[in-house]
């Protein structure tokens, strides 16, 4: 089956969520990714939401937090401070599953502002949950389409952090869990280099050259020494992606690929 490269990304992101874990997801990228997951390779996976839904089992994705589908296929909804205080900061969530309009070399994330903040070009959604979530998972997963605008050298604002200034910096920052594992986009997968938690490019999606990579990042972006290629969608995967997108345009009366 032929794809596009905005399929393989969110493939290459749902394999990354383990079965059984407990998933913090945000809305967007991150609950297509997680829900695919949840109906491929992972069945068993808990997604949580900020809005309260415990165990949510959407059969169309959420257009916001406060979707009622996310409630009523939940196991349980409790009180959001429920949600942030017990389980967040409890440490009792696994993978926290974040978006960005901007990301840096150290898994810093913008989802505030383009340009000065008080006289900004863009003003994005804000941070919702996004910083407690960055700042308190065991683990955090990034997933946005790759550019040089949005794979920036310094961040217009830094709304959640991830391995801050590099090194011991999220350390020192009294900031528990390992913060961001793996960076996913339309053109590879990244992870921390170890010592200095810098983004390195550890797998290239298929038909990726180094130099698109190169290209789409704003900082002089580094390879690992050995580079695998991320394997193609499978037909299963594939067929629950377009499945599920096409259930949820239906749903929200959308035309088809905007899901």
């Amino acid at each position: 089956m032929t794809y596009t490269t905005n399929e393989m990304m969110t493939v290459a992101a749902a394999r990354r969520l383990k079965n059984g874990s407990v998933c913090f997801v945000g809305i967007g990228l991150p609950s297509k990714a997680a829900n695919l997951a949840r109906l491929t390779s992972s069945p068993d996976v808990v997604l949580i939401y900020e809005s309260g839904p415990i165990g949510a089992k959407p059969s169309v994705l959420p257009l916001s937090i406060g979707d009622g589908e996310l409630a009523e296929t939940a196991d349980t909804v409790v009180p959001t401070g429920e949600i942030f205080r017990y389980w967040l900061q409890g440490g009792r969530i696994d993978v926290g599953f974040l978006g960005a309009a901007q990301v840096d070399r150290f898994g810093n994330i913008n989802t505030t502002v383009v340009g000065d903040y008080h006289q900004p070009k863009v003003r994005l959604p804000g941070a919702g949950g996004a910083p407690e979530i960055a700042g308190s998972a065991k683990s955090v997963l990034i997933i946005l389409k790759q550019s040089a605008r949005s794979f920036v050298d310094k961040l217009d604002f830094i709304t959640s952090v991830g391995h801050g200034e590099g090194g011991d910096s999220r350390k020192r920052l009294g900031l528990p869990g390992a913060g961001p594992v793996g960076i996913i986009t339309d053109l590879c997968i990244m992870e921390p280099e170890a010592g200095t938690h810098e983004f390195v490019v550890t797998a290239l999606h298929p038909g990726v050259t180094r130099e698109q990579v190169v290209a789409a990042t704003g900082w002089a972006i580094r390879f690992a020494d050995t580079v695998e290629n991320t394997a193609e969608p499978t037909e299963v995967e594939l067929t629950a992606l377009r499945d599920l997108e096409a259930r949820t345009a239906a749903a929200h009366g959308q035309a088809p690929g905007e899901a």
